[in-house]
């Protein structure tokens, strides 16, 4: 927690940002969870349903017409000529001899902690002796082939890189297959960093494809012979898709889950800060824009005992938007119904509506924070204190940056190991072990009205 007072900057008015920051109060009200989830600020539903729409048709295209699909969509959408989206080897050694030194060595600093992390998570085999002659085991096998989906568009984004492909080597998968939409002032090549990570990780097979059309190219698959010319090689299905990306990259991997498993929903970014009056608004502001910044659908929402921080914040935020880079789409994630401050009367309410809110990233900011981050059940993750901010885990902490957005973080996990891995379970009884539970077995397949059930046991001892 800082020390330092909550002071406002002395601003020049005109030189500050002027948007609307919308306030809900819901101090003094007792509300349920269905109440608390319609309360707090969200992207409309009408931009989903729209969304799921085009991604439809886009699936279809790809699943119907293969890679002349791809080549058109490149063209629509990225204003890119490609007759095969496949990244030639040269590229990538080519992307990485290149490479800034200090990026390189941030991006191998921020590989040795992902792996660290990655290495630690993976689960146990488990055999136990149940019974004489009894042993149920549980092993976790890593998925055959996996797709993994960095974005591009309004930045570039090497650390996705990392945050898909370390989990992924570590679970043992062997087959990576990494798509990137292509760049138009990289000739058709997805971004040169990106490229770079992926040869510095040791992944060669990387595609030129974008948005909703890579997803339905990893899930279902593309025929060898599909291109405008009638040649090129196949792009073998996967059985994982995974990454971050737009509210259509969102919602093509909602659309694919069952033909394929994918991690979560990670679409258009998230923050939520709990704050309370320790809070310094100077960092909470800078917080919430660093994710606006993102993208304009991007949602940056402040949960606050204080209205006088609130006040502070929203001071703060009209300093520090006028001097950002990307003012105009921070600006525009900030006005947004997906962003704004949510009064709460004490500590226990802001907890919550976070649990109701079900934030991809939730910073604890508040006195003995790591208490009250204790109490957050629904994030993707959180990060507590005033020196943990979001940007921290987006690049050097370890953690993984690809996480659940859009309250599906109730239900679903951030990327991890155990995303590409499967528990299989292996049964293995000697004919006294079976024995010693036929009888419960015959009992149990009649009462079901399954009684051939049964008969299989029992024809093992006539």
């Amino acid at each position: 927690m800082s020390t330092d007072p909550p002071a406002r900057r002395a601003t020049a008015p005109d030189t500050a940002a002027h948007f609307t920051f919308a306030r809900t109060d819901l101090r003094g009200r007792s509300l349920t969870l269905a109440e608390l989830k319609h309360a707090v600020p969200r992207t409309p539903a009408t931009t989903v349903t729209t969304a799921e729409a085009a991604v439809s048709g886009i699936i279809a295209e790809v699943r119907s017409r293969g890679f002349a699909a791809l080549a058109e969509l490149a063209e629509k959408f990225d204003g890119v000529a490609q007759s095969h989206p496949r990244v030639p080897a040269a590229a990538l050694r080519e992307a990485l001899e290149a490479l800034d030194p200090s990026v390189r060595a941030a991006l191998e600093e921020s590989i040795a902690r992902a792996k660290a992390f990655a290495a630690a998570q993976r689960p146990a085999d488990i055999d136990l002796p149940i019974a004489d002659g009894a042993v149920v085991s549980q092993h976790w096998l890593p998925v055959r082939r996996v797709g993994l989906y960095v974005p591009g568009g309004l930045a570039a984004y090497p650390s996705s890189v990392i945050m898909n492909v370390v989990p992924a080597l570590a679970a043992g998968v062997g087959s990576v297959a990494l798509a990137s939409p292509p760049q138009k002032e990289f000739g058709g090549l997805p971004d040169l960093t990106v490229l770079a990570a992926a040869a510095l990780l040791g992944i060669d097979e990387v595609y030129a494809m974008g948005g909703a059309q890579a997803i339905a190219a990893f899930a279902y698959g593309v025929p060898a012979g599909t291109t405008v010319q009638g040649d090129g090689e196949e792009l073998e299905p996967v059985d994982v898709v995974t990454g971050p990306g737009n509210i259509f990259v969102a919602t093509a991997k909602r659309l694919v889950k069952g033909v394929v498993g994918i991690d979560s929903e990670a679409g258009a970014t998230e923050i939520a800060v709990l704050a309370d009056h320790t809070a310094n608004p100077v960092f909470v502001a800078a917080d919430l824009i660093s994710q606006a910044e993102h993208d304009p659908n991007a949602a940056s929402v402040l949960v606050t005992t204080s209205s006088e921080l609130a006040d502070a914040v929203e001071h703060e935020l009209a300093v520090q938007v006028a001097g950002t880079a990307h003012r105009e789409r921070v600006e525009t994630a900030l006005s947004g119904p997906q962003s704004g401050v949510v009064l709460v009367g004490d500590l226990a309410q802001g907890v919550a509506v976070c649990n109701a809110y079900a934030a991809e990233h939730l910073e604890v900011v508040t006195e003995n924070a790591a208490a009250v981050a204790a109490q957050i059940t629904n994030a993707g993750a959180v990060f507590v204190g005033d020196y943990s901010p979001v940007s921290l885990g987006d690049y050097c902490a370890g953690s993984n940056h690809v996480l659940p957005t859009g309250g599906t973080a109730a239900f679903s996990s951030g990327l991890n190991v155990t995303t590409f891995l499967r528990a299989v379970q292996l049964i293995n009884y000697d004919k006294a072990a079976l024995s010693a539970v036929a009888g419960h077995v015959v009992t149990l397949s009649r009462a079901e009205g399954l009684p051939a059930h049964g008969d299989a046991v029992a024809a093992r001892f006539p």
